[in-house]
């Protein structure tokens, strides 16, 4: 206990520490209490962060920053005007035209299973085959039931969908306008003795910027290139099946993995076994291959690297707690606890066992 007190006493007599834990404290409960409600907001803020650096380029080039961001917002709206009109519905078309086909896929898939016990006797049973098919109309049925739920759920929501984008273009705006006014009155409410959360915020900025900028980008190359591979092999649901590839990319280790199987069973159930289903696969695995030692190299240089396993950790803590947006931000985030780790304050002993152990 005395050890526990004689820590706290030295580590928060410095206000530099008690500030940046309070600035800490403040940004965690406010997106976990708040995160429903500050969605717009939120997203908001990473698309302008996003388009920033287009408008940093246009000022670099000598136009003014009103102009730049004026021309920059053009091309925000006329990009999400495409996505809304052109690949939405597009989208929208080919899930509907896939739920249309599951009971065809389930049913052949059924018909594969119960000649399981006929080509390999040795290894399956035909009570085992009944038991495996009753467990998967079960799983089938509950999934069906789920997928009426969540569109009656999207259908209420539509409305709140409507308000995010109307509200969401207007945010960006101005907060590309008016970034720093905006920048200025937040920082008018912290003290002027600030240089440890300032550090913090340097490191962890330019990765945040890397990161959210590359991410975005990789996002779009994995997907494009993906649709016209697809499209280019005769794929069905090219737009969807790429769609999901490309937000895959998301989640690192795991998002390929996943999405493979919805690759592979349309695939499957399109062409069966043959050189058509390899082509599909040998594709898809040459986009992962190149995305994961060409693309993210290259646009992930200046990120800090972590430990896999301290990536899967924090996707799984921040998603756990944010959703969408923590799988998103989890390597940022796990970024910022490293960087808070660094600058936290140590005694000498402490610093010097730790910067001999990194050397």
């Amino acid at each position: 206990m005395d050890l526990l007190k004689a820590w706290f006493k030295r580590t928060f007599s410095d206000p530099q520490v008690v500030l940046l834990g309070l600035l800490l404290l403040v940004g965690f409960l406010v997106v976990f209490g708040l995160g429903r409600m500050l969605a717009p907001v939120f997203a908001s803020i990473v698309i302008a962060y996003l388009l920033e650096a287009v408008v940093a380029l246009l000022e670099g080039a000598g136009l003014k920053r009103f102009l730049a961001v004026f021309f920059v917002f053009l091309l925000f709206m006329a990009i999400l005007i495409f996505l809304l009109f052109g690949l939405v519905p597009r989208l929208s078309v080919q899930l509907t035209q896939l739920v249309q086909q599951l009971p065809t896929y389930i049913t052949q898939g059924q018909v594969m299973l119960e000649q399981l016990p006929e080509k390999y006797p040795q290894l399956v049973s035909e009570q085992q085959m009944n038991r495996i098919i009753a467990n998967l109309g079960n799983e089938m049925a509950r999934f069906g039931q789920g997928l009426v739920s969540w569109s009656l759920a999207s259908v209420a929501s539509i409305f709140g969908l409507l308000i995010f984008l109307v509200l969401m273009p207007v945010l960006v705006f101005f907060f590309l306008k008016d970034k720093a006014l905006l920048v200025s009155w937040f920082t008018n409410y912290l003290p002027q003795e600030r240089h440890l959360a300032s550090s913090v915020w340097v490191e962890v900025e330019s990765q945040i910027s890397n990161y959210v900028r590359g991410k975005a980008a990789e996002i779009v190359i994995v997907g494009a290139v993906s649709y016209i591979t697809f499209v280019a092999l005769g794929l069905q649901y090219a737009a969807l099946l790429a769609t999901l590839v490309g937000f895959s990319v998301l989640i690192p280790y795991v998002g390929a993995a996943v999405v493979t199987l919805p690759i592979a069973l349309v695939a499957f159930f399109q062409w069966g076994w043959g050189w058509d289903f390899g082509k599909i696969m040998i594709a898809y695995g040459i986009i992962q291959a190149l995305d994961g030692n060409v693309l993210v190299p290259l646009m992930f240089s200046e990120v800090v690297n972590l430990h896999p396993v301290a990536i899967i950790v924090a996707i799984l803590v921040f998603g756990g707690l944010w959703g969408f947006w923590g799988v998103f931000f989890a390597i940022p985030l796990a970024t910022l606890v490293q960087a808070v780790l660094r600058a936290w304050p140590r005694t000498p002993r402490e610093a010097s066992e730790t910067s001999g152990g990194t050397a």
